[in-house]
């Protein structure tokens, strides 16, 4: 299909009016991080490292930085293991109610946060009795991290189909042999990218983490919203919000890359 000149030229202003909407508060972000100026004058009249410094030897933000991975890390490694196995039975079983379960799988994630978060911390102390702590956030996390790796793995298993299983179990292999041999290569790209957006999804995540949070605990999010309006930290949390902008660029594009590849039925 052929566009005219002006087609062409009223679809690229539109998406750089798309990006520039999108991407010009990152922008100022990224250079009030080096802006000397407290109150942020724009534009900066002096650029400095200073904040940057402050921010490596910041306690608060090495404490949150370091709860935050473990979440992310651990609700990521519950929604592998729970999402991929929700994944194999909707996908290679039939049985009654299956569309009904993976209409319940996918829900919680559908929710608003607000809604996640009370319910589970309702959950936790009034109905068990367990006290808010970092438990109960990787518990909360992994209620929506799951949907990421079910949705990825449940849509590469249906495209595979199930030929090369059956050929090798037919050769003599055992179901778990077949599994690591034939299944799983075949499908690690998609969980790969499943977990990356996970962690991805848990370690931005804050409304469910402000009422699942015990005290004392704060992830990075959480660091920043309770340390935004206070003066003297407001030039740090531009830098840690800078720093988390390049950080995502990398896994970001590599979920990409391995969403495309596993859509294509290409293999890493």
């Amino acid at each position: 299909m052929s566009l005219s000149n002006r087609a062409r030229l009223f679809l690229a202003s539109i998406m750089g009016i798309g990006l520039t909407f999108i991407y010009f508060p990152l922008s100022v972000v990224v250079i009030n991080s080096f802006n000397s100026s407290k109150t942020f004058s724009w534009p900066p009249n002096k650029l400095t490292f200073q904040w940057w410094q402050k921010a490596i030897s910041n306690t608060g933000v090495r404490e949150a930085l370091g709860w935050s991975i473990i979440a992310g890390l651990s609700a990521t490694a519950i929604a592998l293991i729970l999402g991929t196995c929700l994944a194999f039975a909707v996908a290679r079983y039939d049985f009654f109610g299956k569309e009904t379960i993976s209409l319940l799988v996918v829900l919680p994630i559908s929710l608003p946060g607000i809604v996640t978060g009370l319910a589970l911390n309702n959950a936790f102390n009034q109905t068990l009795g367990i006290g808010t702590s970092i438990f109960t956030i990787i518990v909360g996390h992994a209620t929506f991290c799951i949907v990421i790796v079910y949705n990825n793995a449940v849509a590469r298993l249906k495209r595979m189909g199930t030929s090369l299983q059956e050929a090798s179990m037919d050769l003599g292999a055992n179901g778990f042999t077949t599994f690591r041999l034939i299944t799983l290569p075949n499908i690690s790209s998609a969980l790969f990218a499943g977990g990356l957006l996970a962690f991805g999804l848990s370690f931005d995540e804050i409304v469910v983490t402000t009422f699942t949070a015990g005290p004392g605990i704060q992830t990075l999010p959480v660091w920043i919203f309770n340390n935004l309006f206070r003066p003297n930290q407001a030039p740090i949390v531009n830098v840690v919000a800078a720093t988390l902008v390049f950080i995502s660029i990398a896994p970001i594009y590599l979920s990409q890359k391995l969403s495309s590849d596993s859509a294509s039925g290409g293999r890493i």
